[in-house]
């Protein structure tokens, strides 16, 4: 039988007396019908329904400062969770800011975070990893998984790095470890032996993955009825944000901290749940009404962001889903303009047609910036024509979700030596530093380093450690010939010295310190635009750093392994925003522009055939549709390129659930087509022409000759040096796919990309 814990009650803390108004007050008043309900409502479990835009931070920051102010909760007695170290910060402000003074002591983040921290806690003799664990980032987790296959012999075109990490991310978040994953068929057989061998090389480097955190946080409560007591006894209150994007180890995780005195708080939508593909569950709303039928149930339904026809726009569509709770959402903004649903002649005339929207409106609207507008689309291929006509209108742009400032290689290249001062456990992070810059410590070097960490059953980064500090006298010298144990006693003598001076130097300073010694700035910054920008990150990089001069080293990295693409938002960077419908979760915008509305691409032809899908997809078009404040433009295409050739495109579905009386449509067709299904189309069929649309084709050109081969290195001058994987003509443009070390593959007009042939 569980144990039953003691609910002390809480003494209330009065208002301030002889007419004083606290600022809790002030904001209680300032509250809707429905938000103070939340607020203000009693113990036990409260699910808040919040439609978007309908102020569900405001919400879940007040309650957390009522909880402290009014019904006296000391803040330590107090877990929220959210989703983005952005969302948490802002939450820790607001509730500060409805408080008036400091709140030290509530725990507050991201699930990942929260977990991290549980577990650095409770490591010790209870978990399969030390508390000074590694936290193995996207790129790592799957050069992790392409090293298991690599050991198992087994063919990486048949089994993808990325395909089978998709499958040990949704065993793990089923809370199934290897030896708990059920294999049905043969593919199953390999992918638990490389989750096996994952596992063990996780180990091996004391490291653990995103997906690891929640797993083994559920596993330590679940398996440690002491440890569990002690949490769950101490979280007086659990608050949740974007409940509607939690998954299983979630769910089960916020059922046991919250296990001791029942008072769950959580605030979602799951008309906004579109993150099925990671694992999350808009079911978990439904389980938590069936798991507490007692629960109070509150609706947020006034928008304060969006027109009154965005609004009706968005759940024209969003009512044709089930299993959800219907919302009235209302505006008081007025019913603003109608939507404009744009058909172009083509793929290049949407996006051109795009662009010179935005010129205009630059150009016309008095106050209008380039930040108030966002062009968003289903997948990340779909920005290389969007970028194509930013480029060729000199109009600037940021990409959303494209290289990431913590995923460029000298980036990297930093965090892995603090990693490895940190952790020389780290395997992965060995591997990437100890030939950084080149020192003579080639392949054959390297394994034998891993040969000789077996033979003495300790970790690489333990072999170099001791060669640095014993020389020849080290056990492990007679592993390798003369030059191999010189250059790897060097390294060692490095890392030996770097983790003595970590214990007493600010971050900063040994920032500083590892710099000098290994030549990073000689080796990285030739004088070349590419070198200089990339020194730049890595000052960039230093200067982060003088912010953990206090938290010091493993805060530091833990925090940039939890970082995620919408942390890295540059709010100062007055430019439009082109990103995917995922991302735009959490955003808002004065215009917003959704591409490509055609069968196949939103909805993805990948939904066709699952009706859970297509719930999703729709949902996905709800959320962007509800990013807009005023304007909202709806553009697709009659005819897209596919490998040269012009295929017809259906307009889709989701355009259709949009009254009429809610659209202004413009464009090449101001009528409806009865275009044949997009599932006729078993091959790739020519597209029927109209004549009011062959004036807004291009021009035909002549047929270029290709002037690039693959295998061909190249030189960009900001991406540098890659590799040509293909080159084709298309459109009268030769196009390049290239493989840069520095961001991957990128697409190019070969016209446009001033390329160096440099062998």
């Amino acid at each position: 039988m569980d144990n039953i814990c003691f609910i002390k009650p809480s003494a209330l803390t009065p208002f301030p007396p002889n007419g004083t108004i606290h600022p809790m007050q002030n904001l209680l008043s300032k509250l809707n019908p429905q938000q103070r309900q939340a607020v203000t409502a009693g113990l036990g479990q409260n699910l808040v329904l919040a439609g978007p835009g309908s102020g569900k931070t405001r919400v879940l920051t007040q309650r957390i400062a009522y909880l402290i102010h009014t019904m006296g909760v000391r803040p330590s007695n107090i877990l929220a969770v959210t989703f983005t170290n952005k969302a948490a910060r802002e939450m820790s402000a607001r509730v500060e800011g409805a408080l008036g003074q400091s709140v030290g002591g509530l725990w507050l983040g991201t699930f990942h975070a929260v977990c991290a921290r549980l577990l650095r806690r409770e490591a010790a003799h209870r978990l399969p990893f030390d508390a000074n664990f590694v936290i193995m980032d996207s790129d790592d987790q799957e050069a992790i998984v392409k090293r298991a296959v690599k050991d198992l012999n087994l063919d990486e075109k048949l089994y993808r790095p990325g395909s089978i990490h998709a499958a040990i991310s949704n065993a793990k978040n089923s809370l199934l470890l290897p030896d708990d994953f059920a294999a049905q068929t043969y593919r199953d057989e390999v992918v638990k032996r490389i989750y096996q061998r994952y596992q063990q090389m996780l180990q091996n480097s004391n490291a653990v993955d995103f997906d690891d955190l929640l797993l083994w946080a559920v596993r330590l409560l679940e398996e440690n009825p002491a440890v569990r007591e002690s949490y769950a006894g101490r979280f007086e209150h659990v608050l949740v944000d974007e409940f509607q994007d939690t998954n299983m180890a979630q769910y089960q995780l916020l059922g046991l901290l919250s296990s001791c005195h029942h008072n769950l708080f959580v605030v979602g939508d799951e008309d906004q749940s579109i993150y099925r593909w990671r694992g999350a569950d808009y079911r978990n709303i439904l389980r938590f009404e069936k798991d507490f039928p007692e629960a109070r149930k509150i609706l947020l339904e006034q928008n304060y962001r969006s027109t009154q026809t965005v609004l009706d726009a968005a759940r024209a569509v969003i009512d044709r889903n089930q299993y959800r709770t219907p919302k009235h959402l209302f505006s008081e903004r007025g019913r603003g303009d109608r939507i404009v649903v744009y058909e172009a002649a083509d793929d290049h005339a949407e996006a051109a047609y795009v662009v010179n929207t935005i010129v205009q409106a630059l150009g016309a609207q008095k106050g209008c910036s380039g930040g108030d507008f966002a062009i968003m689309y289903r997948t990340n291929a779909q920005s290389r024509l969007l970028e194509e006509a930013f480029l060729r209108a000199g109009l600037p742009y940021r990409l959303v979700g494209a290289q990431r400032f913590y995923g460029r290689r000298e980036i990297k290249d930093m965090i892995s030596f603090l990693r490895v001062v940190h952790n020389p456990a780290d395997e992965v992070s060995v591997g990437r530093v100890i030939n950084l810059p080149p020192r003579g410590i080639g392949d054959k070097t390297i394994i034998a380093l891993q040969l000789a960490a077996r033979r003495n059953n300790i970790s690489p980064g333990e072999v170099l450690l001791d060669l640095g500090r014993a020389g020849e006298d080290s056990t492990c010298w007679k592993d390798f010939n003369g030059r191999s144990a010189s250059l790897l006693a060097d390294f060692g003598a490095m890392l030996v010295g770097w983790r003595a001076a970590a214990a007493g130097l600010p971050l900063p300073a040994l920032f500083d310190r590892i710099l000098a010694e290994v030549g990073y700035r000689a080796y990285l910054d030739d004088r070349s635009e590419e070198g200089i920008d990339r020194w730049e990150n890595v000052e960039e990089l230093r200067k982060l750093a003088y912010e953990y001069q206090e938290r010091g080293l493993g805060a530091f990295l833990e925090d940039l392994a939890l970082v995620s693409d919408q942390d890295t938002i540059r709010e100062d960077f007055d430019a439009p925003t082109l990103l995917t419908l995922h991302a735009a979760k959490g955003l808002e915008f004065k215009q917003v522009f959704i591409v490509g509305l055609d069968e196949g691409l939103l909805p993805h032809s990948r939904s066709r055939d699952d009706p859970e899908e297509m719930a999703e997809e729709r949902r996905l078009f709800y959320v962007g549709l509800t990013r807009a404040r005023d304007w909202v433009y709806l553009v697709r295409a009659n005819q897209r390129t596919t490998y040269g050739s012009y295929e017809y495109s259906e307009e889709s579905r989701f355009l259709a659930d949009i009254p009429d009386e809610l659209l202004n449509k413009q464009g090449v067709r101001t009528h409806r087509y009865a275009a044949p299904s997009w599932e006729q189309f078993g091959r790739t069929q020519t597209a029927p022409r109209w004549e009011s649309a062959r004036a807004s084709l291009p021009e035909v050109k002549p047929v270029p000759e290709a002037r690039y081969r693959p295998t061909q290195r190249v030189r960009h001058p900001s991406w540098g040096e890659g590799i040509v994987l293909e080159s084709r003509i298309q459109d009268g443009e030769e196009t390049l796919d290239v493989e840069f070390e520095s961001v991957g593959f990128k697409r190019l007009i070969a016209s446009l990309a001033k390329l160096e042939v440099v062998g």
